[in-house]
This record gives structure tokens, sequence and C-alpha cells, in this order.
């Protein structure tokens, strides 16, 4: 996904470097949330602040490091290599689906953001967006894996096996361009990340996404990263990084809604970092407003899915494959925690495997409802009946 200069950036002068006047007062508001967040935060406690920074330090430390690990390297084999990976893709229309299940097989999610935004560019068929939904389990694979290593591995080759077969039927019956519609072949959405941003704001983010994966590292094989890194000053240093983190990506984010536009230059340029700074930002806003909504709705209206399954055998898969439908890991990842405490049987987790799109759905409903809908449906047909097929051949 190539930085391209939006129109609105374009109709903007530069406005210098970071000793600018404008430039600088733009960095100073953009920062002032984040400040603010990290103080409410340590100083003012409450059970409603406690959840929202909880969900946002979530968000932030689960997905967004991992999204920005995947962009960064696949921005970067792009300019080592000197190749365009998009490009390449396109020619290899035999090799686009089953790539495309590969990089959705990847714990966590950036691999299926990347496949979604560049079909909407044009650049990958619609097969390819059905693999990549289809295999990808989200950040719950990061949990299965370090619990149950055998069956998490089991899960991501199925994943890649029925995303792949998934994908070339889709387009055998559908065309690579089924959905495209308007968007047509080269439709550039790469204004739809334009964020504000400085050199030393970019820093900023870098300095704080570092540590981030490390973090996002060990909670992936279900550390409590707070209590490990606690002290007599700071009870959860954790979350107040992921919390920094989260608040800086959304400010940057939609900071140009708001007439702050910092150094319009640099934040057009396609260096690396750049590109991978303004692709997370876009993805950490759906992610954390995910979380929020999934989150307060538990809190406000006292929702258990545990008691969801309870008393239901029958339907156990179909109501984890119903929950595999909602956007984001959190739901995803529960349900897997579930399975690991034997509340949940194998065909429920291979349901919801399967037909979960975990964080990679944001960014597509964004992008293209209507195609993030019908290809996550199309990705529940093979969850039902293998899921099914297991709990009456096996488990019944």
């Amino acid at each position: 996904m190539k930085q391209n200069l939006s129109p609105v950036a374009n109709s903007q002068p530069a406005t210098g470097g970071p000793r600018d006047p404008a430039t600088a007062f733009h960095s100073l508001l953009i920062l002032f949330p984040v400040l603010l967040a990290g103080y409410v935060m340590t100083h003012i406690e409450s059970e409603f602040n406690d959840i929202l920074f909880k969900a946002i330090a979530d968000a932030y430390i689960q997905v967004s490091t991992f999204v920005a690990g995947t962009f960064f390297i696949f921005y970067g084999i792009e300019r080592v290599l000197n190749i365009d990976a998009a490009a390449a893709l396109r020619k290899a229309t035999v090799w686009q689906v089953p790539v495309a299940a590969a990089l959705g097989a990847l714990p966590g999610c950036g691999g299926a953001i990347i496949v979604v935004t560049q079909y909407v560019s044009g650049r990958l068929s619609f097969g390819s967006v059905v693999a990549v939904l289809t295999a990808t389990m989200g950040d719950a694979a990061f949990l299965l894996i370090a619990q149950q290593p055998l069956v998490g591995l089991a899960m991501v080759v199925l994943g890649f096996v029925v995303g792949t077969f998934s994908g070339w039927t889709v387009n055998y019956i559908h065309g690579r361009d089924f959905l495209r519609g308007s968007l047509g072949d080269g439709h550039d959405v790469d204004h739809m990340n334009e964020d504000a941003s400085t050199p030393w704001l970019d820093r900023i983010w870098l300095i704080i996404m570092l540590p981030g994966l490390v973090l996002a590292a060990l909670v992936a094989f279900q550390v409590d990263v707070d209590a490990l890194f606690a002290s007599d000053y700071l009870d959860k240093p954790a979350s107040l990084l992921g919390v920094l983190g989260g608040v800086l990506a959304v400010t940057m984010r939609l900071a140009p809604r708001f007439g702050i536009r910092g150094d319009t230059a640099f934040s057009a340029s396609g260096t690396i970092l750049r590109r991978t700074v303004a692709d997370t930002n876009f993805v950490t806003v759906w992610v954390i407003g995910a979380y929020l909504v999934f989150d307060l709705s538990v809190y406000f209206f006292a929702i258990d899915l545990k008691q969801v399954f309870s008393g239901f055998t029958l339907f156990t898969p179909m109501i984890a494959i119903l929950i595999g439908f909602l956007p984001g890991c959190g739901p995803q990842v529960l349900v897997t925690t579930m399975y690991l405490a034997g509340i949940l049987p194998l065909s429920a987790q291979i349901g919801n495997a399967l037909s979960n799109d975990g964080d990679a759905l944001f960014p597509a409903i964004a992008i293209a409802p209507k195609v993030a809908v019908v290809a996550t449906l199309y990705s529940a047909v093979p969850a039902v009946i293998i899921s099914y097929g297991w709990l009456f051949l096996v488990e019944w």
C-alpha cells in the first residue's frame, strides 16, 4: 500500500520543518490528549476509567503492535528487495489466494489487513479476501498455540487449507472482481490513512511502539505484564504505555479532521516508517473503538458469554460461529479461553477459528462494508460444515 499525497494534503502548503511555529503548535495539540489520558489514568480512579483505559491499552498492546510489526516487515521487504509485493501478487493470479491464506493464517491480524486494503486498491481478487478472512484466527491463535501447541498449529494449518480452497472456489464462481463495483482497479484508499505528524512525533510513536512489541509478545503467552513490571511508583506500567500509544495513534489519525496537520509534507512522505505509522494509526482507531464498544457493552448490559453456551450442546458450534462474526479479537479470545478451560468442545473452537476475522474486519468495514459482510458470510460456510462434521463424527 503506497503512501500517496491525499487530495487534502495536496491542497495544503508544506509547513517546513519541526521548528516552524505552526508545526510545533500542532504537535503540542496532538500530544495534549496523550498527556491528559496518562494523567487521568494515574491520578483518577474509578471503575469506568479502569474499563476505558484497559480497553485502550489492550487494543494497542494486543493488536496495534502486531499490526505495526507486520506492516514494517511488509514495506521493508518491498523497499530492500525493490519490489512491489502487491503488484507481484496481482500478476501471480494462481498464487494470490494461497498467499493471502498464508498471510491470514499468521497469528495476529496484520496480514489480513494488508490483503483487504490491497483488494480495495484493485490489486487482489475477491477470493483472496475470502481466503484471508477464513484463514485468520487473530490474536486467539497466540493463546491457543501457547497453551495447546499441537491444537494451535492444527488450527493454523486448517485455516490455510480451508481458506485456500474457499478462495479458489469463490473466484471460480464469481470472478476476481466480484463486488469491486465503483471501487474499480487502481482506486487508491491510501488517502483514508492520512494522519498528522512531524519527524519527532513519529519518533515518539516509535519509542512507544518498540517496548509495546515486547509487551505484546509476553501478553500473547499469557504473561501479566503489569504485574511483571510494576513498581512502588507505578502499578500498571504496561497499561500506561498502551494508553499513551493508543491515544497518540488516535489523535494523529483524527487530527486532520480538526484542521491540525503538523508537517504536511512529512505526513505525506512515503518512507517505510511513515507508511507503517499512518497505516497502523488507521487500524488502531477502529480497533480501539471496537474494544470500547465490546467492553462497555459488557459493563453496562452485564453480558455473560459463558451463559450463552450453557445447555445448548447441539447449537454450541453455531453460537461460536456467530460470535466469530463480531469484529475484533476480544470475543474470539474469550471463546478460545473457554475451550482451553474445558467449557467448550473442539468443534466450537474450529467453528469460531474459521468464521472469525479478528481485527481485520474493522478496516474492511470502514473501506468496503458490503465486501466485508459478504466475505465474512462466505467464510462461515466451511466453518459450519467442518465444525458440525467434527461434532457428529467425533464428539457426539
